[in-house]
């Protein structure tokens, strides 16, 4: 069933803040734009704070259609010039594609545009843009804290007090400084490049291995360009950025672990798709290095996993990307890169068709 249609600007439902969903027919008055909206209300609440819902509801006319009714949702983007999309937003795919024959911009408040959008969109000249940048900074910063609580050994010192063990015993072994340190990094896209600010004011020497990266952006970021093993053998923190493509599966395996320094920390905030976990888990059962995972083969990670029980290994439940912050700064940027599009102005976040092919 179709959308209840209604003047611009009435409410449809209660939302987040003071401005609803609407819906219009794509021939309303004054109308500068009939924009879609396939996201759930929850996801609306989650991403787009009032001042960027109000923005929107000046651009044009806003149409909200369930991602759970395929009918509502075909019949507004037919409608549409623009479409918002995000986390648990109906899948763009090449029938509805085919059926939207308006539509010229894609703003997916949410990271990756793959699976979520069929490639024909670029096929067909719509424009794409999408929210990575802003999940990035939420990645990177968690990145951060997870290297510098491993260094400084800050799980195992809390573990140890609340267990009533003897000050002078957990003072024995003291933490390492990320000052100066050699930091490896795999892979140099959106998140490791937020990361790789953020980890300047500590001065390390990073290294980087990226079949992608071209020799002068290495040299414009001050990192090393070297092959996977020798950033593994020469790296006292390894962080993990490689994106999900053919060419990354199980990228990091038993032969660059065993590389990995006595005491040296591993991080994954990325994705478990390019790890070989089978091969992780006897290193660190060793206790040789340690390591925060963010991300596993199967989620959510069985109670009963053998990586909860190192006293070694951080573990976090696919946290790295979300924030209250980050979660509004994603709609708000792609609201904005709506009002670009609209104005005519380049965009900040495009992704082309060209970039699609080696992006998570």
């Amino acid at each position: 069933m179709a959308p209840t249609a209604c003047v611009k600007g009435q409410a449809v439902g209660a939302t987040r803040g003071t401005i609803p969903f609407v819906t219009s027919s794509r021939n309303a008055p004054g109308a500068e734009a009939q924009i879609a909206v396939l996201i759930p209300k929850s996801t609306w609440e989650q991403v787009i704070p009032p001042d960027a819902a109000e923005r929107l509801s000046r651009l044009g006319a806003v149409a909200h259609a369930d991602p759970a009714s395929p009918e509502q949702v075909r019949d507004v983007l037919s409608q549409a010039d623009v479409a918002l999309t995000g986390w648990k937003s109906a899948k763009v795919t090449a029938d509805l594609l085919e059926a939207a024959p308006h539509l010229k911009l894609i703003a997916h408040t949410a990271g990756s545009v793959k699976g979520p959008i069929d490639p024909s969109a670029w096929e067909r000249g719509i424009t794409v843009t999408h929210a990575a940048a802003m999940i990035a900074d939420a990645v990177a910063e968690m990145t951060l804290l997870l290297e510098l609580l491993c260094l400084r050994r800050v799980h195992e010192l809390d573990r140890g007090m609340r267990a009533g063990k003897p000050w002078s015993e957990l003072r024995e072994r003291p933490g390492e400084l990320l000052a100066g340190k050699t930091v490896g990094l795999v892979g140099l896209g959106y998140v490791a490049r937020k990361h790789l600010a953020l980890l300047r004011p500590f001065h390390p020497q990073v290294l980087v291995f990226d079949p992608y990266l071209d020799d002068a952006v290495a040299r414009e970021q001050g990192v090393r360009k070297v092959d996977l093993e020798t950033l593994f053998r020469e790296s006292r923190v390894i962080s993990n950025h490689a994106p999900i493509t053919p060419e990354t599966k199980g990228l990091i395996g038993a032969q660059q672990l065993k590389l990995i320094q006595p005491g040296a920390v591993f991080v994954n905030t990325a994705r478990a798709y390019t790890v070989d976990y089978t091969a992780l888990l006897p290193e660190l059962q060793t206790g040789r290095f340690y390591a925060a995972l963010d991300v596993f083969e199967k989620e959510p990670l069985d109670p009963g996993s053998p990586f909860l029980t190192l006293p070694n290994v951080v573990v976090t439940p696919h946290e790295a990307g979300h924030s209250v912050d980050s979660h509004l700064a994603q709609g708000r940027a792609m609201v904005e890169e709506i009002e670009r599009f609209l104005r005519g102005e380049p965009l900040q976040y495009q992704v082309t068709k060209e970039q699609l092919a080696i992006m998570a």
